[in-house]
């Protein structure tokens, strides 16, 4: 799949061959996100005449007929036996736990997890965004593999799938032959993730003329607020741990003070937010410290001693740690 020149011989590259699994209720938006991001790499390859695959971008149910959550009904082909390079499983449009739950549930997810599974078997690249990482966790797929979901959803994630080790501050985790992406628009990312598989240029020239920027983090997006008041243990550590920045960290303190043991505390921090206490604490010193420095004259050295570090140089390094969060991909054996 290298590049071969401009006068190359376009017919002898074989075409990537991507399936979307559509699903009933299918998210409008990332379904269309997914097959814009495809056919404008395939005209760019055109025009640009790069000697690169081309996608060739099929829509397969496991049902005759697919309507998206908008109502709108969607051509798809049978499964049949052609085995996909690459498949993308696009979101259910279920936002909420009690709503998805439901449609998890139903006959046809059922039946795309062994769909999934026969083709995960046959050696093509799996890999779903937003809601349709559940979809493939229902499969089994996930299990053992680093994952990022939908990052509202995380919680239900991690209590359905304690066996997938999930990471939900990232856009894009690869993990074996399965990718995972986060939330609404990374059916955006993953596309063009899968484009820059083929080829980097064509990846660049896509994104350009969609105007899509590079968002390799999804914690930036992260209403941690809303994670947190989903549940009373976590809400109450919360409120200890930003009254303390300054004093420094003590789980004994901090379990007595919510009304709950430390192991029940780590547990619900793990479920909630996929942190233990002390990770969440340094997150919420480093959140204070990023604003005093954008809000005041003060110095380095002067916000880190107000947020419990002893030296500047400790809080310049959780700086750019945080700036240098990238896409993360795991390599595993499949």
């Amino acid at each position: 799949m290298c590049p071969m020149g401009k006068n190359a011989n376009f017919s002898i590259i074989r075409a990537m061959r991507v399936d979307v699994l559509a699903l009933d209720g299918v998210f409008d938006l990332g379904l269309s996100a997914v097959l814009d991001a495809f056919q404008t790499a395939n005209e760019l390859i055109e025009m640009a005449e790069l000697a690169v695959p081309r996608f060739a971008v099929r829509i397969v149910g496991v049902r005759r007929a697919v309507r998206t959550a908008q109502g709108l009904t969607v051509p798809v082909d049978a499964i049949g036996t052609r085995v996909p390079d690459c498949v993308v499983v696009p979101a259910i449009g279920f936002k909420m736990p009690g709503p998805l739950e439901a449609a998890l549930a139903r006959p046809d997810v059922r039946d795309a997890a062994t769909v999934l599974r026969e083709w995960a078997r046959r050696g093509a690249t799996m890999t779903a965004a937003c809601v349709g990482t559940f979809v493939m966790a229902e499969s089994g797929l996930l299990d053992r593999q680093h994952a990022t979901t939908t990052w509202w959803l995380a919680p239900l994630f991690r209590r359905r799938y304690p066996s997938v080790l999930l990471d939900e501050s990232h856009m894009i985790v690869k993990s074996g032959r399965c990718v995972t992406a986060g939330a609404a628009l990374s059916h955006m990312d993953l596309a063009l993730w899968l484009v820059r598989t083929v080829s980097p240029q064509l990846a660049q020239l896509t994104a350009k003329y969609l105007i899509v920027d590079s968002r390799t983090a999804q914690s930036a997006y992260a209403l941690t607020d809303h994670l947190v008041h989903s549940d009373p243990i976590v809400q109450r550590f919360e409120s200890w741990a930003r009254a303390r920045l300054a004093r420094g960290f003590s789980l004994d303190d901090a379990a007595k003070t919510v009304g709950a043991s430390k192991r029940t505390l780590a547990r619900r921090m793990e479920s909630v937010l996929g942190r233990s206490p002390l990770s969440y604490f340094q997150s919420l010193r480093v959140e204070r410290a990023v604003h005093l420095l954008k809000t005041s004259n003060a110095s380095v050295e002067d916000v880190a001693a107000r947020v419990g570090y002893t030296d500047g140089a400790t809080l310049r390094a959780l700086l750019r740690r945080q700036l240098n969060l990238g896409v993360k991909e795991i390599r595993r054996t499949p």
